[in-house]
C-alpha cells in the first residue's frame, strides 16, 4: 500500500472507501498516448528512423494538459554506452525542457499566459531559466523556427532538441525529441537539428499535414 501513496499524491490514482481507482492524471496521460498514436505506429516509425540516424535517445512527448507537463509517451534508447536514459511515462516541466517548451509554444496564447501565471517556475539546475520575460522570448523563437533546444536546464548533464509533429489541420500533436549527454549534443547540434526537423516533418506528412505553399 505504501508504494501506491505517491501515485495518489500525484493524482495517478484515487483512493476512497478502501478502493484504489485511476486518477485524473492517468486518464490525461492515456489520452495523450492515444492522441499520439491515433495513426498506427506512424510516429514511432519515424522516431526509429531518427534514432538510427543520430544514434541518440529519441522520445515522443505529448502535452499532459491536466498536469501542465510534457509526458514521454514513447522512448527509443540510444545504443551508445554513455547515453540519456529515461523510461516511457516520465514527465518534464514545460518551462525548462526542450519537448515541454516546444509543446508550450504551440498552445493558444491565452493558455500560455494562464500557464505562466499558475506555474511554479522552480530552478531544477543552476542554468534553469525561470523568469517569465526571458521564457517568453525563448517561446517566440521556438514559434519562429519550429525547433526547441535545452541544455542543462531540466537535468544536469543532459540536452535535448525537439521539433513539432502536426496533424492534418496543423495542430501540434507531439514533440519529437532527441536527447543526449550535453557535451555530445552541443558538439553534434547541427546534425541533430537537421535530423529531428526532417523526421518530424515526415511524421507530420504521414499524419496528413501539408505545409502551406507560398503565394507569388
Amino acid at each position: 500500500m505504501n508504494l501506491l501513496r505517491p501515485l495518489v499524491a500525484q493524482d495517478y490514482l484515487s483512493y476512497g472507501n478502501g478502493v484504489y481507482t485511476l486518477g485524473p492524471r492517468a486518464f490525461s496521460l492515456a489520452s495523450g498516448i492515444l492522441g499520439v498514436r491515433k495513426q498506427p505506429s506512424l510516429i514511432r516509425q519515424f522516431a526509429h528512423e531518427l534514432a538510427e540516424a543520430t544514434h541518440e535517445t529519441v522520445i515522443v512527448a505529448a502535452l499532459d494538459l491536466a498536469a501542465d507537463l510534457a509526458a514521454y509517451v514513447d522512448v527509443i534508447e540510444s545504443p551508445q554506452l554513455v547515453r540519456y536514459s529515461v523510461p516511457a511515462g516520465v514527465t518534464r516541466p514545460l518551462y525548462c525542457s526542450a519537448a515541454g517548451r516546444l509543446l508550450l509554444a504551440f498552445q493558444p496564447e491565452s493558455w500560455r499566459d494562464a500557464y505562466f501565471e499558475r506555474a511554479e517556475l522552480k530552478p531544477l539546475t543552476a542554468r534553469t531559466v525561470t523568469k517569465v520575460p526571458e521564457l517568453r522570448t525563448i517561446i517566440a523563437e521556438i514559434r519562429r523556427t519550429n525547433i526547441a533546444y535545452s541544455s542543462n536546464e531540466a537535468v544536469d548533464g543532459a540536452a535535448g532538441i525537439a521539433a513539432p509533429v502536426c496533424d492534418a489541420d496543423g495542430t501540434v500533436v507531439a514533440a519529437l525529441l532527441v536527447a543526449a549527454p550535453a557535451m555530445r549534443a552541443e558538439q553534434n547540434r547541427a546534425h541533430l537539428r537537421q535530423e529531428v526537423i526532417r523526421a518530424a516533418a515526415r511524421a507530420s506528412q504521414a499524419l496528413g499535414h501539408r505545409e502551406a505553399e507560398a503565394v507569388a
